[in-house]
């Protein structure tokens, strides 16, 4: 009996160490590259490429975490856009309130009532992570923190960031505040869709208050921007609860990527594995355009319209990502335009695609939009263009 029982037992330890280690723990690993892990001490993280949201590798990438400072990335987003859209300039000045000015961690030490530009305060917020700056530009924007608050969940919705709730704007521990590696790579893609932004997020120093009695000395928290060849950005984030945590990105050759990590245990270990990732990306992978910005791509005609044609041209560079070197891979492209539109036509409309394959796959497919609006022509138009037709003929 006691023989039967002892077999039992080595039979199963023997089944458990067939199960491969696949069926415990299912992570991404690098596409058409080396199996190797790229970020083994991160809790989560995933490598994207900028332009095209193609994921290169992944690791975790939808565990809802506690982002910490990596929140201003949305806090920076919403800024961005109220410049963009002419609410705010960077002139504009920004009061502090005693609530801002209370704020713990990291901050600029910011006055009850002192002003700063709203340049000032991206400084502040970009490279010193300014938790008092941050709040300062959220009760600037929407009159609250709270307010603030509404606008970034809108935003993380309009998004489809699935993984995200945001609590605050800075990213201090507070209850349902978190993200994921998978919408943080989203929201810094759509950050750096605003060039400019990468005037904060690079610089290593600056100075706020430099023309005062005490000059206030802004050293980024983000070191791979002066260590890593083509950093640029994007912010770091730290807390007991959040461990060490990055967004940042780097462009090389044309290729911009950005690599996320959190619950790294340290800043060593943390920069060496997202350098690990960017060196990665940079040598397996390479961008190809298929059309660059003013291009030509065809036309449709429109019926009824004002204009007898719509010409389309590429509003903004059509580039997929393809692996480096290995076979003889081929692309080739399809445009897809619709046959003919009926006026009135909008713009932004959806007139077609342009679809790209690879070895005989499909690849990457693009939208493509009505540039300009078209209106329904009068009857004297059209019967203008109809007798012209005739006579042509």
């Amino acid at each position: 009996m006691k023989k039967k029982v002892v077999a039992f037992i080595l039979a199963c330890l023997v089944a458990l160490t067939a199960v491969p280690v696949g069926g415990w723990a299912e992570e991404s690993k690098p596409k058409g590259g080396s199996a190797a892990e790229l970020a083994p001490e991160a809790l989560s993280a995933i490598l994207m490429d900028a332009d095209t949201g193609t994921v290169i590798y992944e690791k975790n990438s939808r565990e809802k975490l506690p982002p910490a400072s990596i929140t201003k990335i949305m806090t920076m987003l919403l800024t961005m856009e109220a410049i963009d859209n002419g609410k705010l300039k960077l002139t504009d000045k920004v009061r502090a309130s005693e609530y801002a000015s209370s704020m713990g961690g990291s901050q600029i030490f910011l006055e009850p009532g002192e002003e700063m530009t709203v340049d000032e305060m991206l400084k502040g917020i970009a490279m010193a992570s300014g938790n008092d700056a941050s709040v300062a530009m959220a009760e600037k924007i929407a009159g609250s923190e709270q307010a603030f608050v509404e606008l970034m969940n809108a935003k993380a919705q309009q998004l489809g960031l699935k993984d995200t709730h945001f609590a605050n704007c800075n990213g201090l521990p507070v209850k349902n505040h978190y993200s994921s590696a998978h919408d943080i790579a989203l929201m810094s893609r759509e950050l750096l869709k605003y060039p400019q932004i990468t005037k904060y997020t690079g610089a290593y120093q600056d100075y706020l208050r430099k023309s005062s009695v005490k000059p206030f000395w802004l050293v980024n928290t983000n070191k791979l921007v002066r260590f890593y060849t083509g950093a640029d950005g994007l912010k770091t984030g730290y807390t007991s609860e959040a461990k060490f945590c990055l967004s940042a990105t780097a462009k090389r050759d044309g290729l911009r990527v950005v690599a996320v990590v959190l619950g790294e245990p340290n800043t060593k270990i943390r920069n060496n594995e997202v350098s690990s990732m960017f060196d990665y990306a940079f040598s397996q992978y390479t961008m190809k355009s298929i059309y660059k910005p003013g291009d030509l791509l065809g036309s449709v005609k429109v019926e009824k319209g004002v204009l007898p044609e719509l010409k389309i041209q590429a509003d903004r560079s059509y580039s997929v990502l393809v692996k480096k070197g290995g076979t003889k891979q081929t692309l080739r492209h399809e445009l897809q335009l619709a046959p003919s539109l009926k006026a009135p036509v909008r713009a932004g409309d959806p007139v077609g695609k342009l679809v790209v394959y690879q070895d005989g796959q499909r690849l990457k497919e693009f939208n493509i939009t009505s540039p300009v609006a078209i209106e329904k022509a009068g009857w004297w138009k059209l019967l203008k263009r109809t007798m012209s037709n005739l006579f042509s003929l």
